[in-house]
């Protein structure tokens, strides 16, 4: 590939030789049946491989009380770890890197996805906005104390699992409002122990379940994906840039491979708007290697590792349509609209592995 494209030259992460800084990022996809991934994942995610490229997977469930989403996948039981197997095989046959982004939705949920009809757990018992986002949100439970080890368990657990499944490593899901950012951001955050208040304790979450991740699987093995900027799902806080720096500074600590960070200027799913904010005093204090994700397009994606204000740039939505988007930027050839309204029906095939691939 050009070496004059930015986004094309390679890139040792860790162990790993990359051959150029275009991921795919972690897309939630809703077509994975009762939880369980499908054969037809293989297809969409072999469809976006390329040799020496890093694939991250849709949000994948720690447990049976993780979901919040219809049709999302798991990894917390054998079943799921078989299933996975063909579609990371599907990747690796095809020289990609795949890494699987594991989750925790907490309140993002309602009766209807929790076993026996129970009230989803978060860090919090306060109500998202009934209809946000287009939910019908149950009111949340707030783990006791004594519950929080078993939360950190569940993600070490599914850790092992993607290791058993053959993934080359996971990324923790610590954005997007989900149940990490639900603990690090104060507008949530209302406890009164040790996992809230100061700043320190709402980051004692995120920061224990990345030691108990990284202690199982190594470290080097290891991603976290951090929204501080962000208020999805009502999760913001009052502070972004002081939680970005201490929790990139932490990290360092467990020696994990990758922070993935959303862009400052991506508040809300989809919307990009004005922002003083900069991810680049992240970047500098985390020593491992550093992620942006956040509407980027092939041009500011450029310029973000060529000024060295990140190493790799994650793509969503320009790389659900076009599953071969490192080709296209290579040829600087024209993009597939993607469409919105099929981001999240759970068809096999429509919006999912029927995007056109350039004809050369």
């Amino acid at each position: 590939m050009a070496p004059s494209i930015p986004l094309l030259t390679p890139y040792k992460m860790g162990e790993f030789n990359l051959s150029h800084r275009v991921v795919l990022a972690p897309l939630t996809r809703n077509r994975s049946y009762g939880n369980v991934p499908q054969p037809h994942a293989a297809l969409y995610y072999s469809q976006r491989t390329t040799e020496g490229g890093l694939l991250i997977t849709e949000a994948t469930g720690v447990s049976n009380t993780a979901q919040g989403y219809p049709e999302t996948p798991g990894i917390w039981t054998k079943e799921h770890v078989e299933a996975w197997k063909p579609i990371v095989k599907a990747v690796h046959d095809k020289g990609g890197i795949f890494f699987c982004q594991i989750w925790h939705v907490g309140r993002v949920s309602n009766y209807e996805f929790q076993p026996n009809g129970e009230a989803p757990i978060s860090s919090t018992d306060k109500e998202m906005t009934p209809g946000l986002a287009g939910g019908d949100w149950s009111p949340p439970r707030r783990l006791r104390t004594d519950e929080i080890p078993a939360l950190v368990n569940d993600f070490r657990l599914a850790a092992r699992n993607a290791i058993d499944a053959g993934f080359d490593g996971v990324e923790i899901h610590g954005a997007n409002g989900y149940i990490i950012d639900q603990f690090l951001k104060d507008k949530v955050n209302d406890r009164t122990d040790q996992y809230g208040g100061s700043l320190e304790n709402r980051c004692r979450l995120a920061l224990e379940i990345v030691e108990a991740v990284a202690s199982e699987i190594g470290g080097d093995k290891v991603g976290i994906r951090l929204s501080t900027f962000a208020d999805y799902m009502e999760c913001g806080d009052t502070n972004p840039e002081a939680l970005g720096l201490y929790m990139a500074t932490a990290l360092n600590k467990y020696n994990i491979l990758y922070l993935h960070v959303i862009e400052p200027r991506m508040v809300q799913v989809f919307d990009t708007s004005e922002t003083p904010y900069s991810t680049l005093p992240m970047k500098k204090a985390f020593k491992g290697t550093f992620i942006s994700a956040g509407g980027y397009k092939k041009d500011d994606g450029n310029n973000a590792v060529k000024d060295e204000k990140t190493d790799l740039v994650a793509f969503g939505r320009l790389f659900l349509a076009n599953p071969d988007l490192p080709k296209r930027f290579e040829l600087d050839a024209g993009l597939n609209k993607y469409n919105r309204d099929t981001f999240y029906i759970q068809d096999p095939q429509v919006g999912y592995t029927d995007y056109p691939f350039l004809e050369v």
